[in-house]
């Protein structure tokens, strides 16, 4: 009796696809992974935040002035993170806060990506003069401090949310206009392009149909590092008293609400700083992770 060879399933043989392959690189990283259930936590309490927060974020008691959190003497147990000066849940204010942190944070990256593409492509096709203005431009923004330049941004324009959001994706802008004009100069000199080039493509589908997709990886890891960069600078704005103004829940704000009890009311300010810690590290964990997995040079 003859023993079988068995015959190699297709399965067995065909390489993981584009997706499959990302996951495998991006899930090597523990901390990525991590990072990524922290931020999709994030979305869903942002989403879901009227439904989440147990008391309304403006809802003040007077019999219920800086109450310590539940667990510590003299705490209510409805307030399960204590309450502020005013008598608000500081819970439901930080579950709210998490709803306009996180919108700050995707309308600046949204913004300063879009504007960063145009300029960055425009610089890395029109060359010359044009790119030399462009580039200038950018590295006169980058030599200044970038919390100095948003407050004057904010102290011209006035303080408030918009003024606050605009300030900040003006700072992040030059990062996404290097990177896209650096990509595309790397790109215009291969073969496909040339090919397109020559087969008629005009310059405006030789950007978005060619180059640009081609550009992707590098703009993906620097925007989700951006978001973290957007809520920090976006926090310290409300914190200073330009951005987001009260009785808004934001983070920043709740911060600078906070200030003058510090000493003897330890959760006010403890709590708001903690979910803007974790909102950082979990976008900036996540970002190395792409990175890894978007980089050739650093797939595990």
């Amino acid at each position: 009796m003859t023993a079988t060879v068995p015959i190699p399933t297709l399965a067995a043989t065909t390489p993981p696809g584009p997706l499959r392959e990302f996951w495998i690189s991006f899930s090597a990283n523990k901390g990525a992974v991590m990072g990524l259930v922290v931020v999709v936590l994030l979305l869903l309490v942002a989403l879901f935040a009227p439904w989440l927060a147990p008391h309304v974020p403006d809802e003040t008691n007077s019999a219920a002035f800086l109450k310590p959190p539940a667990w510590q003497d003299g705490g209510m147990p409805q307030y399960l993170l204590g309450t502020d000066a005013i008598g608000r849940d500081i819970l439901s204010r930080l579950i709210f806060g998490a709803r306009l942190s996180l919108s700050i944070g995707l309308a600046v990256v949204l913004l300063s990506v879009v504007v960063g593409i145009a300029l960055g492509l425009i610089a890395g096709f029109a060359r010359g003069v044009v790119e030399i203005a462009i580039m200038r431009l950018m590295d006169i923004v980058l030599t200044l401090p970038s919390l100095l330049l948003a407050i004057v941004i904010v102290a011209i324009l006035g303080p408030g949310l918009v003024n606050a959001m605009l300030a900040v994706a003006v700072v992040v802008l030059p990062h996404y206009v290097r990177i896209t004009r650096a990509a595309v100069i790397a790109e215009v000199s291969r073969d496909y392009v040339t090919a397109a080039r020559i087969s008629g493509a005009s310059t405006l589908r030789l950007m978005f149909s060619e180059v640009l997709p081609n550009c992707a990886a590098p703009l993906i890891v620097q925007a989700s590092l951006g978001v973290s960069t957007a809520i920090l600078d976006a926090a310290a704005l409300g914190f200073l008293g330009l951005g987001a103004q009260p009785p808004s829940p934001e983070w920043g704000t709740m911060l600078a609400d906070a200030r003058e009890f510090v000493l003897r009311a330890w959760w006010v300010v403890t709590f708001p700083g903690l979910a803007i810690l974790l909102a950082v590290l979990a976008f900036n964990l996540m970002g190395d992770g792409l990175r890894d997995a978007l980089d050739p040079k650093l797939k595990r």
